[in-house]
C-alpha cells in the first residue's frame, strides 16, 4: 500500500474523531445544566466560567461546531472516496458514501452524543477550552453566515431580531418538573409543592383565607371572665375581637398577652383592659396575591391579617401558616380540628364539604377543575349551573358528574363529585398503594 493511501487513511480516521468530538460537544454543552454551571462558576471552576460564557450566545456557538463538523465530515468522505476510487474505479464513490454514512453515524453522532448526554456537564467541562478556541477562529466566518441567515429569513417574511421567548420563565420551570415527573425523578407531592412555589404570584389571599362565617372571633363587651374563658377553650393563640357586630373588629388578642396581663393583676381577672393589650388588626385588600402577602408578613413580622374587599367589608382572615400550607401541604398539629371535607368512596366518587377549595381537589385528586372563576367546588357548581341548585340536582361538565347532597338555606354544604373513569382508576389506585 502507497504512503498516499496509508496517510489518507489515517487523516480519515483524525476527521473521524474530531467530528466526534464536534458532534458530542453540541450535545454536551445544550444539554448542561445552567444552574449547575453557574454554581461551579462561582465555586471558582475556569472551565464552568467557560462554558457560561459559551452557553450564553447559542447562537454563535451552534454555529462555530455545526461549521467545523461540516467541515471534518466533507473532508473525510473526501479523502474516502479518492482512496477507494484507487481501489475500485468509478465503484469507489458508492462504496465510499455507504462505508462514510455507517462510519459518521455510528462513530461520529450516536455513539458521542449517547455519551455526551448521559454526563452532559462532565463532557462540557472538558470540551470548554477547546470549543472556546473554535469559537474564536470561526467567529467572523459564523458572524457572515448569521448575517445571511437573517437577511435571507427576513425576505421571507421571518424576521429573527423581533423573536421573543414563547415560554415565560415559570412556564419552562414548570415544563421541566412536568417532564420529570412523568420520567419518575420527582414524586407529585414534590412537584405540587413546586409547582405552588410558582404559583404565589397567580393566587391571591382569597383563595386561601378562612371565610368570615368559619372565622373564631368574640365580642369585646362580653366580660374579662368570658373573654379568658374562650382564649384558654380555644384552639388558636390570636383571636379577633369585635364590637357591637361580628364585621366590625377592633383588635387582635394574643393568647400570651392575657396570660401576662393576668400574672401582672396578681390573677384578678375583673382589673383586665383587654382594649389595653389587643393589637391593632391589619386590614389587607382581596386581591393580594400569596407571594405579596408572604413578604409583607415577613418585613412586619406578623402571623395574620384580615382580607376586605373593595368596600372595606370584612371577607375573612389569612395566616402565615394558611400560605405555608399552599406550599407544603396541610399542617396540623394538636391543637387542630378533624375535618372530613373530603372522602374518596369506593366507586372512585368523591363526597366534598361545598366548601372545600378547587385548589385542593385538584392537588389531592390530580383533576383540572377550573379555577378562575370560582374558589370552592360549590362556587364552581353555582357557576356553572347560574342557578342554586337544590338537593338531588345533578350537573355534568368537563366530564365529571356533580350531585347535590346537601344545602343550607342558599348554601351548597355537600356534593358528590364523580370523576372520569380514568382518574377514578387513578385516585383508588393511589390509595390501594398507601399504608394502612
Amino acid at each position: 500500500m502507497e504512503d498516499p493511501i496509508i496517510y489518507s487513511i489515517l487523516a480519515i480516521v483524525v476527521l473521524l474523531f474530531l467530528s466526534a468530538f464536534f458532534s458530542g460537544s453540541e450535545t454536551a454543552l445544550t444539554a448542561a445544566s445552567k444552574a449547575r454551571i453557574k454554581r461551579l462558576a462561582k465555586e471558582g471552576k475556569k472551565s464552568a466560567r467557560a462554558v457560561g460564557r459559551l452557553i450564553e450566545d447559542k447562537e454563535r456557538l451552534l454555529g462555530s461546531i455545526l461549521l467545523g463538523n461540516n467541515l471534518v465530515n466533507i473532508l473525510a468522505s473526501a479523502l474516502a472516496t479518492s482512496v477507494l476510487i484507487t481501489f475500485f474505479g468509478d465503484q469507489g464513490v458508492v462504496w465510499a458514501t455507504l462505508i462514510m454514512t455507517l462510519l459518521v453515524l455510528v462513530f461520529a453522532e450516536v455513539l458521542p452524543k449517547t455519551y455526551a448526554i448521559s454526563k452532559p456537564e462532565r463532557v462540557s467541562l472538558i470540551v470548554a477550552p477547546f470549543i472556546t478556541m473554535v469559537v474564536k477562529i470561526f467567529s467572523p466566518i459564523v458572524s457572515t453566515i448569521q448575517v445571511i441567515v437573517r437577511t435571507t429569513l427576513k425576505m421571507l417574511g421571518a424576521d429573527m431580531s423581533k423573536a421573543d421567548h414563547v415560554l415565560s420563565p415559570q412556564e419552562e420551570i414548570r415544563g421541566h418538573i412536568d417532564l420529570k415527573e412523568s420520567e419518575g425523578h420527582i414524586q407529585k407531592i414534590d412537584r405540587d409543592m413546586l409547582g405552588s412555589i410558582l404559583d404565589l404570584d397567580e393566587v391571591t389571599v382569597e383563595d386561601v383565607m378562612v371565610h368570615r362565617k368559619n372565622m373564631i372571633m368574640t365580642n369585646i363587651d362580653s366580660g374579662s371572665e368570658a373573654i379568658i374563658q374562650f382564649v384558654v377553650s380555644c384552639p388558636y393563640t390570636r383571636i379577633p375581637l369585635w364590637q357591637g357586630q361580628s364585621e366590625n373588629v377592633v383588635g387582635i388578642l394574643h393568647a400570651r398577652d392575657v396570660l401576662r396581663a393576668v400574672r401582672r393583676q396578681g390573677l384578678d381577672s375583673t382589673k383586665l383592659r383587654f382594649d389595653r393589650i389587643t393589637k391593632k388588626p391589619w386590614f389587607v385588600p382581596e386581591t393580594t396575591t400569596l407571594r405579596e402577602q408572604l413578604n409583607a408578613f415577613l418585613e412586619r413580622k406578623a402571623h395574620m391579617a384580615l382580607v376586605v374587599d373593595e368596600y372595606g367589608a370584612l371577607m375573612g382572615m389569612v395566616t402565615l401558616e394558611d400560605i405555608l400550607e399552599e406550599i407544603v401541604g396541610d399542617i396540623s398539629d394538636e391543637h387542630d380540628y378533624e375535618a372530613e371535607g373530603v372522602k374518596l368512596l369506593d366507586n372512585g366518587s368523591v363526597l366534598a364539604d361545598g366548601t372545600v377549595t378547587i385548589r385542593d381537589l385538584n392537588r389531592q385528586f390530580d383533576w383540572q377543575l377550573p379555577d378562575d372563576e370560582a374558589t370552592t367546588i360549590a362556587g364552581l357548581v353555582i357557576d356553572r349551573a347560574t342557578v342554586i341548585p337544590i338537593v338531588g340536582d345533578e350537573f355534568k361538565f368537563l366530564g365529571y358528574k356533580f350531585q347535590i347532597i346537601g344545602r343550607r338555606k342558599n348554601q351548597i354544604t355537600r356534593i358528590s363529585i364523580l370523576p372520569p373513569k380514568a382518574k377514578r382508576v387513578r385516585a383508588l389506585s393511589k390509595r390501594a398503594t398507601k399504608p394502612v
